[in-house]
């Protein structure tokens, strides 16, 4: 598997934000007192302010006069002073302000900053925002402290809460803090937004989507003020239901992990556009803003364990966003429910509904089976020769569109199977004037509101959309999908959602403190802890193992073989060595002295003459457990095809420990080689049971030694009828 080097990326009544039933649980509002001051601020202060109508003062003065809370201004620049702009005075400096302000805004050039923000700091102004891209170049005088350094540490040791640098600045309930003109006034409800794109927040914020917003914040390097405290704000804002951010890395993610917890208690859904976690893309990050991206595992493993939705790029972003605010949730389905259940559509279109059967398949979209009563109940209002399958295809030359359309969503959507219907049509303009599709999706919307069945438009062409179409349907709580494959994940999104609501509450083993501090000793004294050693640690944790016996000669080797009993294997315990295979470093079945010396003088030969000689395993199905510690959020459980499939295949499951039983078999779903693990072509199913036993026991090991082991990779495991057991295994310390 390659652990090093793996670059992969409660509950309510189940709505998506807290409803009637058992409502959703907000924590006792903790508003750090800097954000409060900022996001509410009753006085701001803008330095470098211009009159220059093309200037980001400019623009930064005009949005503050938009601010519902009236804030007092304050225009500082020292060039200007006596000058008035906008029927405003200039000042000369802070200090002619009598008294601390809530919110500095600076709008400086990277020159001027330090010795601004150190007024401001010593003034006692409590909060700022610094549009500039800060750059790292140290001043002289300073030894090796970076600019970015110097700022972080100066408001943070006046407890200063600061947006930026590199940012656009924030639009709250109250105010507005941005330097560029943004719509007036901005449409209040349950979404908050932060990203660290300013081009991303602009185009959010302009989006012809029904968004609503809580709070919006372009937070940009987040010299001081990060993610996690801009969200802890958001949840204490009663309106906030849904969080949409776009990262490039996981800064302070201890308090984000605290914080993603909060808002899965809280029924709030954190949907996610994580970039920069290719290699290219994460040197782009580092290169932007000096931060280390997160990996894919990192963000898979938050997002299986807090049910935050992971989106690939921002029009799967809007159309998630969209169908969360629509407040409409797939029934509950405990356990996995029934199998055959998942979405349906109705299209008008023979060639689009194969289109969409091909995507959802790539996208592991599900449709449903539907039942044999919803099958008869179409056929009654399809023309005749018209196939009765899901997706359906309704167009015909009999009955009038309105009417069909509207028959064949409510026949969908009362099956029990079906999750979530989709209007899968081209929304294009009609020159006739002919509004059948519209009215045929508001009869079925207004007719399942009370069983608040999720139903959407799913527009296969954004460029053909007719946005007036589009407008009136959102102005009734309609979503309407922008596209084909942005539209399917969405919906799968949905779904995915649905399932983490529906998790039963994990019931992890407890620390065994006694065996994690005899590890921990142990570990600390060895270098790479290899050969016959380690099996030793996974038994300890439960896990089966082959018996293995170290050997440095010939005659170690075959003694060790005689005593294990034939046939054996043979392989390098070369400490270096991670890839025995790859190498020639293991030599299988061998089944008499002759070939255990010969097998020992090839590879001590060639690799060393450390060896270790194991009993052969019967055959079975070959997995890879393990767990690797990641740079920015501790150990990650990692399971995958096993052998010498795990990098060919890249198919594997992540997830953050610890880990109960019902959290491993999520992970054994997940896997494309999880068949294999079934009956098949005469092969016996495999012991589930053992497999899901060794991922928590290694989930066990992940909690107990994560600190001071880099990462141990169990691979292969072979899988059988007759239970698992772990052929080779490396302890990375």
């Amino acid at each position: 598997m390659t652990l090093r080097d793996t670059r992969i990326r409660v509950r309510d009544d189940g709505r998506v934000g807290p409803g009637p039933g058992t409502p959703g649980r907000r924590a006792t509002p903790r508003v750090r007192p800097p954000l409060g001051a900022m996001f509410e601020a009753r006085s701001v202060a803008l330095v470098g302010a211009s009159p220059r109508q093309d200037s980001l003062s400019y623009r930064a003065l005009l949005e503050l006069e938009r601010s519902a809370g009236a804030p007092a201004l304050h225009l500082v620049n020292p060039r200007r002073a006596g000058e008035a702009i906008r029927d405003r005075p200039v000042l000369g400096s802070l200090d002619e302000i009598d008294g601390p302000v809530d919110l500095v805004l600076f709008a400086v050039g990277d020159e001027r900053l330090e010795a601004a923000l150190r007024s401001a700091a010593s003034r006692g102004d409590r909060s700022g925002v610094i549009f500039g891209s800060v750059t790292g170049n140290v001043s002289a005088g300073e030894g090796a402290e970076s600019l970015r350094d110097r700022l972080a540490r100066i408001a943070s040791e006046a407890g200063m809460a600061v947006c930026g640098g590199g940012c656009m600045g924030f639009v709250s309930k109250t105010l507005r803090a941005i330097g560029y003109l943004e719509p007036a006034p901005l449409p209040a409800g349950p979404i908050a937004l932060v990203t660290h794109s300013g081009s991303a927040f602009s185009a959010l914020l302009r989006a012809d989507r029904p968004f609503g917003w809580s709070l919006a914040v372009s937070s940009g390097q987040e010299l001081v003020t990060t993610t996690a405290d801009y969200l802890d704000y958001a949840l204490d804002l009663p309106e906030t239901r849904v969080i949409a951010l776009m990262l490039e890395t996981l800064r302070d993610p201890e308090h984000l992990q605290a914080v993603l917890a909060r808002a899965s208690d809280a029924g709030v859904c954190v949907v996610t556009l994580a970039v920069g976690a290719s290699e290219r893309g994460g040197a782009m990050v580092a290169a932007h803003s000096g931060a280390i991206a997160g990996t894919h595992a990192a963000w898979e493993a938050l997002s299986d364990r807090f049910g935050m939705l992971l989106v690939r790029d921002l029009a799967e972003l809007c159309d998630t966003v969209e169908l969360l605010v629509a407040d409409r949730r797939p029934p509950s389905r405990p356990g996995g429910g029934k199998t055959g259940h998942g979405i349906a559509a109705v299209l008008d279109s023979g060639a689009e509904r194969a289109l969409l059967v091909d995507l959802a398949g790539t996208e592991r979209v599900q449709f449903a089976d539907i039942d044999p009563s919803t099958r008869t109940r179409l056929a009654g209002v399809l023309d005749p020769g018209l196939e009765v399958d899901n997706p359906l295809d309704v167009w015909g030359r009999g009955r009038s569109t309105e009417a069909l359309f509207t028959e064949a969503l409510l026949a969908l959507a009362d099956d029990d199977a079906v999750d979530a219907v989709a209007l899968a049509v081209d929304l294009v303009p009609e020159y006739d004037g002919d509004e059948s599709y519209r009215v045929a999706l508001l009869e079925a919307w207004e007719r399942t509101a009370s069983r608040r069945v999720p139903l959407c438009v799913l527009n296969h062409l954004p460029s053909a959309l007719d946005r007036g179409a589009a407008r009136r349907l959102r102005e009734r709580g309609v979503p309407v999908l922008e596209g084909t494959r942005s539209g399917l994940r969405a919906l799968g999104n949905l779904l995915a959602r649905r399932d983490h609501l529906d998790r039963p509450p994990r019931c992890a083993p407890p620390v065994d403190e006694d065996r994690r501090d005899r590890w921990r000793a142990r570990l600390g004294r060895a270098g790479a802890f290899a050969g016959a050693r380690a099996p030793a640690l996974l038994a300890e944790y439960g896990v089966p193992v082959l018996p293995v016996l170290a050997a440095r000669s010939v005659e170690d080797a075959v003694a060790a073989a005689a005593k294990l009993g034939y046939p054996v294997a043979l392989k390098t315990a070369t400490p270096a060595i991670t890839h025995k295979s790859d190498v020639g470093g293991v030599a299988l079945d061998l089944r008499e002295s002759e070939e255990v010396a010969a097998a020992y003088v090839d590879i001590s030969g060639r690799l060393g003459a450390e060896v270790t000689v194991s009993k052969m395993a019967g055959s079975g199905v070959e997995l890879s457990v393990g767990f690797f510690r990641d740079a920015l959020i501790g150990p990650i459980v990692v399971v995958g095809a096993g052998g010498t499939l795990v990098e060919l295949l890249a198919d594997r499951a992540v997830a953050l420990p610890p880990l109960d039983v019902d959290d491993a078999r999520r992970m054994i779903g997940r896997l494309r080689v999880s068949k294999l693990l079934e009956e098949h072509r005469g092969a016996d199913a495999c012991d589930l049971d053992a497999v899901l036993g060794v991922i928590a026991a290694v989930s066990t090991m992940a909690v107990e030694l994560g600190d001071v082991v880099r990462a141990v990779e169990v691979n292969p495991l072979r899988c059988s009828a007759s239970g698992s057991v772990a052929l080779d295994v490396l302890v990375e310390v």
